[in-house]
């Protein structure tokens, strides 16, 4: 499970360091695209082989299907790790997430997000808004932890 959150440089050449607790977690491969927020998601194969079976299953008539396969396939990447625990992201990849100097590394669960910091400081003010946050969640099935 992918938890916390890092700070890591983006080097001249568009490698990023994966922390070591991340690649714990992982083979020696990830499949990077662009995610719904102004970020990339990094997942491990077999997610992005799930949620592929999903997308794959929606019907081809639908425009907003359409939408997102060119979302999702058009803008992801596989990549390997090299032996340093680093990822090359591809300049296309960079430029959807306005990737520069350093980037925020974040756990969601199955998967981690890459964010810029601009972009992550902004989420984490909507993230703190306790009112707003009421109201999206409480039409979630959440249950109680018991």
């Amino acid at each position: 499970m992918f938890l916390g959150q890092y700070e890591h440089t983006i080097d001249e050449k568009g490698r990023i360091t994966i922390p070591s607790k991340y690649r714990e977690e992982l083979d020696s491969v990830v499949y990077v695209t662009q995610g719904f927020d102004g970020n990339l998601q990094v997942l491990p194969p077999d997610l992005f082989a799930l949620m592929s079976r999903q997308v794959n299953s929606l019907s081809f008539a639908d425009a907003n299907s359409r939408r997102l396969r060119r979302i999702i396939y058009a803008n992801a990447q596989v990549i390997n790790f090299d032996s340093a625990g680093r990822i090359l992201l591809p300049e296309f990849l960079r430029e959807v997430a306005n990737l520069k100097e350093t980037a925020m590394v974040v756990g969601s669960g199955a998967y981690f997000e890459l964010w810029s910091p601009e972009n992550w400081q902004a989420q984490q003010v909507s993230l703190k808004d306790v009112e707003a946050n009421e109201q999206r969640f409480s039409a979630l099935d959440i249950k109680t932890l018991q």
